[in-house]
């Protein structure tokens, strides 16, 4: 079994209005079929977690360069399509049944009950300890950069 971030970000699929602009009744859709898949993948042993997060006009970016005080940045920011608006993990025998999990997310219903066709990113999650120590971080950086 493997690990899957499923992630979703601001970006629209194939209907550009913003949710604050849709009905009541459709926004209860929209969130009723997510609740529905979490429940199906619960069932299944798939789900392994899962977060809505606040917009990006609420997130802050953070640096520090270890000695002085962290400089704080608030928003909103140029990037706010890019921003991730909320993820599962889903533990999964193979890649193919993550891309068809990434698939169900991308067809939940928006305005008119029409799938919204959001662009759905599906990122492996390292396995434990892939990373910490020098090779295993340039086995990582090697992945990351497409040369794996």
């Amino acid at each position: 079994m493997a690990r899957y971030l499923i992630a979703v970000d601001f970006r629209s699929g194939d209907d550009p209005t913003p949710m604050e602009e849709w009905t009541p009744d459709e926004i209860t859709a929209h969130l009723d079929y997510y609740a529905a898949l979490n429940r199906e993948l619960e069932a299944s042993g798939e789900l392994v977690d899962t977060t809505i997060l606040t917009g990006p006009d609420l997130a802050k970016v953070v640096r520090s360069d270890g000695v002085g005080a962290p400089v704080v940045t608030d928003g909103p920011f140029p990037e706010f399509k890019e921003w991730l608006a909320g993820f599962q993990v889903v533990d999964v025998e193979t890649e193919e049944r993550a891309v068809e999990i990434a698939a169900l997310v991308s067809a939940v219903p928006g305005r008119g009950g029409r799938p919204t066709g959001q662009p759905i990113h599906v990122r492996r999650i390292m396995e434990e300890g892939g990373a910490s120590d020098a090779d295993g971080m340039l086995d990582y950086l090697r992945t990351a950069d497409g040369v794996a």
